[in-house]
């Protein structure tokens, strides 16, 4: 009694609001899923379509999937009614989609940078008519485009235009209206009658209808009976029985008339009317479908044939079919809603000795850069050993470490290069090891030698010079036979040579020699800063014999100091191919000097002669002087006649 009593204070509560029982709305309504959409004629911007959907609890519509758009075509084709005077071809429909002032274009995106006014993250669906605009200085939104001379077409979805949000009294170019979207926990089927009679549904948006697929919870449902029967008006709420559980409270059909039985709606069953022999009547299920509790929806006896799992969750049915749970796959867990699977992140538990990557059901091992895989399933990992003989990445010498290497050079080289694996020779002779040398320094690959000037020859300690009894005349004698092994590399200096000191005896005492590789035609020769040259070692130098310092031995080897001798006799043979080029070239220097003056003195004699020539003429200058006779031969050819000849 007290529940009948609550229930209708609340029905006489709803029917004293103003909006209860209207039937004037023009707006057209679709519920499908947990959403109705509605379709509205006005004239408005953006933000007076958002305003007017926000009064009653929802927002412009969003168009997050194809299913959606075409939930959103079905209630624009009920706005459209066939007949309905059109002033424009083209009408626009605002939706939900904008985007604001100072966000840009981002074509990679499928909504273009815009986003959605109820929220929600971004969706792969789109359907642009064109380019979106690349303006970051005002505020743009989206609207459908309908060809309004054409009938709507589920087939033939209504495509998004962008453009500027309008302003109150301007809403913007073939703006006809707008749909808003209103979400819900649940719906309710609905009612079913099994006899004459009507039912309008006013949902909690303000939407009046009676002929809705689905019913929004919270909806109120008005039944009208008509003729025989259970007549008169009945009121129904849409309310959760239980979690995810929707319907009106009611039990059997309503309006049922032993006049017309099974034969009118089929009783309002949704499977099968059985009649009984008095006029009444009751529903059935098929076989593998059991009834609901309202003793009119049939339900399947299996629970899982609706495919209540999501992802890929099976589903299990419980005992007596009236239950079912959802199971996972390995590498999968049940979310909080306990339909559908989540990937585990088996990674959380470190399996892997070096680095583990998680994939959807499950994970792989690998080993970091400088190891590899040693053991089953990839999850050993051991280091590589980069310095093997065939595969060493180092010129001269590699060291393995743990997971990685390191180059070194021998002595008399550095390392070199962006990856420190080359080796470079290092030029002694131009750093601090110059030093050690008293007079001249040799660079070669690797190491260096030191030598001396002539008259002096290279000390036991391979470093200093000392003085040492040289003799012209055998240099010279011996230049051209050496000179050619010098530069091969062949010189074989004599054995011995005259005792600086001088030997009582006369005789010639072996000194000690020094044995050197032969110099490479490469090898730098780089004179040191001049010492006062002492026979005595470097106090506080040691040379240890190495193939980086020069190493003094005895017996009956090479000496040192001859072979840089005969490399001086090599210079002095420079010095005087030098001294011929220089007096070549003064030659040549002095009879281009006679050449020059030679014709300097022609060109003045031509032009001295020219002058003489343009000088001026006087009037004597025509005439010709006869030559003048003397005065003798005169005076006789006047007085004497010519002899031979008669008077």
């Amino acid at each position: 009694m007290a529940t009948s009593t609550s229930l209708l204070l609340l029905l006489l509560l709803l029917l004293n609001q103003p909006w209860a029982g209207s039937s004037t709305e023009t707006q057209m309504v679709v519920c499908a899923g947990t959403a109705c959409y509605t379709a509205h004629w006005g004239k408005l911007s953006a933000a007076q379509a958002q305003l007017h959907c926000s009064k009653n609890g929802g927002n412009l519509a969003t168009v997050r999937t194809e299913e959606e758009a075409q939930h959103i075509q079905r209630a624009l084709a009920q706005l459209l009614q066939p007949g309905m005077p059109l002033a424009t071809r083209v009408g626009k429909f605002w939706i939900g989609l904008q985007r604001e002032k100072g966000k840009c274009l981002n074509r990679s995106l499928p909504l273009k940078g815009f986003s959605w006014v109820g929220g929600g993250e971004d969706t792969p669906y789109a359907n642009w008519h064109k380019e979106a605009r690349n303006s970051c200085i005002s505020r743009r939104c989206v609207s459908l485009m309908l060809d309004l001379s054409l009938p709507p077409l589920i087939s033939r979805l209504p495509k998004w235009s962008e453009g500027p949000c309008g302003s109150p009294g301007s809403p913007g170019s073939n703006i006809e209206g707008f749909v808003c979207k209103f979400s819900f926990k649940g719906m309710c089927r609905p009612l079913a009658l099994g006899g004459p009679g009507q039912v309008n549904y006013t949902t909690p948006f303000q939407a009046t209808s009676s002929s809705l697929e689905a019913v929004p919870f919270g909806s109120i449902a008005n039944v009208a009976c008509e003729g025989g029967g259970k007549s008169g008006q009945h009121f129904f709420l849409c309310k959760e029985k239980a979690t995810d559980v929707f319907n009106w409270g009611s039990s059997g059909p309503l309006c049922v008339s032993p006049e017309y039985g099974c034969n009118f709606n089929n009783g309002g069953c949704q499977q099968d009317c059985f009649e009984g022999g008095d006029g009444s009547f009751r529903c059935g299920c098929r076989p593998g479908f059991r009834l609901l509790d309202d003793l009119v929806t049939c339900t399947s006896r299996n629970a899982c044939s609706s495919s209540p799992c999501g992802g890929v969750a099976t589903c299990v049915p419980g005992p007596l079919w009236k239950s079912y749970t959802c199971l996972c796959p390995q590498g999968y867990q049940l979310d909080s809603t306990q339909r559908d699977c989540v990937d585990v992140d088996e990674c959380q538990d470190s399996p892997c000795a070096q680095e583990c990557i998680n994939t959807p059901g499950g994970f792989h091992c690998q080993c970091w850069v400088g190891y590899e895989s040693s053991g089953p399933g990839e999850r050993a990992c051991q280091d590589v050993d980069e310095c093997e003989t065939d595969h060493s990445p180092c010129t001269q010498g590699c060291t393995n470490t743990d997971g990685s290497f390191y180059c070194f050079c021998k002595d008399g080289y550095v390392l070199t290069g962006e990856d420190g694996t080359q080796c470079q020779d290092v030029d002694e002779c131009e750093g601090p090891e110059r030093s050690l040398c008293d007079s001249l320094c040799f660079n070669m690959q690797g190491s260096f030698r030191c030598s001396c000037l002539p008259g002096w020859e290279l000390a036991p300690d391979g470093v200093s010079c000392i003085m040492g009894p040289t003799s012209l005349g055998r240099s010279a004698g011996s230049l051209q036979g050496e000179n050619t092994g010098a530069r091969e590399g062949k010189i074989e200096p004599p054995a011995t040579m005259p005792s600086p000191t001088g030997d009582p005896k006369g005789t010639s005492k072996v000194v000690p020699t020094m044995r050197r590789p032969s110099l490479p035609r490469n090898a730098s020769i780089t004179p040191a800063p001049p010492k006062t040259l002492t026979p005595s070692r470097l106090p506080g130098i040691w040379i240890e014999p190495s193939n980086h310092h020069p190493t003094t031995t005895t017996g009956h080897e090479e000496s040192t100091g001859g072979d840089f001798m005969v490399q001086q006799r090599d210079d002095d043979t420079d010095r005087k191919k030098l001294l011929l080029f220089y007096i070549l070239g003064t030659v040549m220097a002095i009879l281009l000097l006679l050449a020059l003056a030679l014709g300097l003195l022609v060109y003045r004699k031509h032009r001295a002669k020219r002058e003489k020539e343009k000088k001026p003429q006087s009037t004597a200058d025509s005439y010709s002087w006869v030559p003048e006779r003397t005065e003798g031969r005169a005076m006789e050819n006047q007085y004497s006649p010519t002899p031979g000849m008669d008077c």
